[in-house]
């Protein structure tokens, strides 16, 4: 089914002279890797693709437990988005806590941002804010068990502050973040996936700024999702409406345990939006 659908939004766009651009951010504690397939699909259907990794993430080898702010862990999406000639546009699609980066991309960078896509992800406005923005937008695994049974935490600043990284425990990672995931894509995940700077995204706040309200939003909702769950994601919605809302059934990781069918409506949203 899902390789049909893909197929369907692809031969809409098959006579398209110039085909957007998708950059694609990673949520806490991934990298670039985990968009493998859905790059493969993009690029082998002529897409252009580029797979962020953010500070301490990936490639990149910052220790988490130094990497303080939103901004300082965010920078790599900023810079990228500052390179790009001024004419040029390109679709956002972030996955879980890359929605805060995507938020943050559109109130800089709204005038190169044709649409952005958020996958399973955090969207607040105005970031963390609330106590509300925080029951929405953090995920509550307390049903896995308490805190430091499900995460590993590193205490950059010492133990009496704040936790600087956390890491979902690899012997509950398949269970919560890919139980619909084909196994070999649990064991590579369990492989790369590294702490991620809690503190900097806690402490995701925005200014709006530009013309973010022109940028339209499109949410990829999740209905099989232990980390954001659906009636999170519900919540977010109702709070800041995108333009429209597509309903996949998956876990939190549609780009391992779906993806034909969420590349089929990664298209199917630029079609929407006028970028194809």
């Amino acid at each position: 089914m899902g390789e049909e659908i893909a197929v369907e939004m692809e031969m809409k766009v098959k006579t398209t002279f110039k085909k957007p651009h998708f950059v694609l951010i990673h949520g806490i504690s991934g990298g670039g890797w985990c968009w493998y397939k859905i790059r493969c699909l993009m690029e082998n259907s002529g897409y252009t693709v580029s797979c962020i990794d953010l500070k301490g993430a990936g490639i990149d080898q910052t220790d988490p437990n130094t990497i303080l702010s939103f901004k300082e862990y965010n920078n790599p999406l900023l810079q990228f988005l500052s390179s790009l000639n001024n004419n040029e546009k390109v679709i956002l699609v972030g996955h879980s806590a890359g929605g805060l980066s995507l938020t943050d991309a559109i109130h800089k960078f709204a005038k190169k941002v044709s649409l952005a896509v958020y996958v399973a992800a955090t969207m607040l406005k105005m970031g963390f804010v609330t106590e509300d923005d925080i029951k929405d937008g953090v995920p509550d695994l307390s049903e896995f068990g308490e805190i430091g049974d499900v995460y590993d935490i590193g205490f950059g600043l010492g133990l009496n502050n704040p936790p600087t990284a956390m890491l979902i425990k690899k012997e509950l990672q398949r269970k919560i973040i890919y139980p619909m995931s084909p196994q070999e894509d649990s064991t590579l995940a369990a492989m790369l996936l590294r702490p991620g700077p809690i503190q900097a995204l806690r402490s995701a706040q925005f200014e709006e700024g530009g013309d973010a309200n022109g940028v339209p939003r499109i949410y990829i909702k999740t209905t099989k999702d232990h980390v954001i769950k659906p009636q999170q994601q519900d919540a977010m919605i109702k709070k800041w409406p995108p333009t429209d809302v597509y309903v996949l059934e998956s876990d939190h990781s549609p780009f391992f345990s779906a993806p034909f069918t969420l590349f089929g409506l990664l298209v199917k949203a630029a079609i929407s939006a006028g970028c194809i």
